[in-house]
């Protein structure tokens, strides 16, 4: 019988970040999680921006979630899915990321997550580490 994976939390995104090889926390200037790989960020916790807020309220998020992606195209894969918890705004258009509330991680799968955190770590990571990533995970380019 096959192991289903639990579902996500958020200190899953720490764990899977820093769990993926060279990478560095820094803190953003509010205090927030920032992880990057060779001096390229590739998950950060973003401060409330007017950007991202409750449609209802008005209220700013406070729980953003910033995650690149390797491609325009698997940015709109995440984002078009109305059932997706991935979604942008205008202030991300033209740039390779997708922003996830803290607040509906717990939507995806702990695998989900690690799978959109990975493709997010090997699109940033200089093409040595990834290959060398991919390769010790017998992983297909």
């Amino acid at each position: 019988m096959a192991r289903v994976s639990r579902r996500a939390k958020v200190a899953d995104v720490h764990e899977l970040a820093t769990g993926m090889p060279f990478v560095n926390r820094v803190d953003g200037p509010h205090g927030n999680a920032v992880y990057q790989v060779g001096g390229k960020s590739f998950v950060f916790f973003r401060n409330p921006r007017p950007d991202a807020f409750d449609p209802d309220t008005g209220e700013r998020y406070t729980d953003v979630i910033v995650i690149w992606v390797p491609s325009e195209s698997d940015k709109l894969a995440l984002v078009q899915d109305p059932d997706s918890p991935f979604f942008t705004t205008p202030h991300f258009d033209g740039h390779l990321s997708v922003l996830v509330r803290g607040s509906r991680i717990g939507e995806l799968s702990k695998q989900e997550l690690a799978e959109v955190i990975q493709d997010a770590w090997l699109s940033r990571a200089s093409r040595k580490r990834a290959a060398d990533w991919l390769a010790a995970h017998n992983v297909a380019d």
